[in-house]
């Protein structure tokens, strides 16, 4: 049995494998093992991912029938994993090469932490760094573990016998299932924050950041969020209209802002100078 099993679930990747590939075979870790399961990708993702691993026995690969989306894809992937301890990692990401040894040594001399997190460094579409985000240590369970400013990040790792008392990964989520599983295992256990940069995000138009999956992730954020609300029985309806802005308000916003461009006054304001942020309304 291997120390670590790192969890991959691939959707039309491939092609961006092969620096996750080799920030794995780099690590100071060695004592690790690969589980890639894809879900039903319907480009050359498969073949690619293989010719890359060739015949190194710590990789493993599976498949879904067909795609069943990224909730029930993890929550099988744990399943399939060997180790007392797992992280998951995409295919077009990557970690630093001491990533598994910091973790590992953090589960060790932390064990009643069920989850172990770090901060996550964004990185632009060739995977060179531009900023990082810090995560933030969760004592209780207070509006912090819901994780609205991502106060747990990658690279988020689990104690598996701690997630085997949890309900586990809900495999009806589309997206934001970490938020969801992240939530369940602080409501378990104790829950231990890395100051390291361990997990290099990769941001391209397919991503998850994008604004059309942005948008999205917030809406499935708040599906994990009820679900929460249940298991804890609290009601969550002021912190929603708290943070939620309705379309109809929205359009009331940009409605009046139109109206104070078209202004005479904004205008001349701007020809005289006076109003420099203008151009930009």
């Amino acid at each position: 049995m291997s120390k670590f099993s790192v969890l991959i679930a691939n959707y039309n990747n491939g092609h961006f494998f092969e620096e996750c590939f080799q920030s794995l075979v780099a690590q100071t870790e060695t004592d690790w093992e690969t589980i890639i399961l894809d879900d039903g990708s319907t480009d050359h993702s498969l073949e690619i991912i293989k010719n890359i691993i060739g015949d190194d026995p710590r990789f493993r690969i599976y498949q879904n029938e067909e795609n069943k989306g990224i909730g029930y894809t993890k929550k099988r992937l744990i399943s399939l994993a060997g180790s007392p301890i797992c992280g998951f990692l995409d295919p077009d990401d990557a970690l630093v090469p001491y990533a598994l040894e910091i973790v590992l040594k953090t589960h060790a001399e932390h064990p009643e932490a069920g989850l172990v997190y770090s901060n996550l460094v964004f990185c632009d579409e060739h995977l060179q760094p531009k900023s990082v985000h810090k995560a933030k240590q969760i004592t209780e369970l207070d509006q912090s573990y819901y994780n609205f400013r991502g106060e747990i990040s990658s690279f988020a790792t689990l104690k598996k016998n701690v997630y085997e008392k949890t309900s586990g990964i809900d495999p009806f989520l589309k997206i934001a299932e970490d938020k969801d599983w992240y939530m369940k295992m602080c409501e378990t256990a104790p829950v231990k924050y890395i100051d390291e940069d361990l997990y290099l995000y990769r941001i391209h138009k397919n991503g998850i950041s994008t604004t059309t999956n942005e948008d999205k992730a917030v809406f499935w954020h708040w599906v994990a969020m009820i679900k929460m609300a249940e298991r804890r029985n609290i009601n969550i309806e002021d912190l929603f209209l708290e943070r939620y802005v309705s379309k109809g308000k929205y359009e009331k916003v940009l409605h009046k802002l139109d109206q104070v461009k078209k202004s005479k006054w904004a205008k001349l304001g701007d020809q005289l100078g006076l109003f420099k942020i203008f151009k930009y309304l």
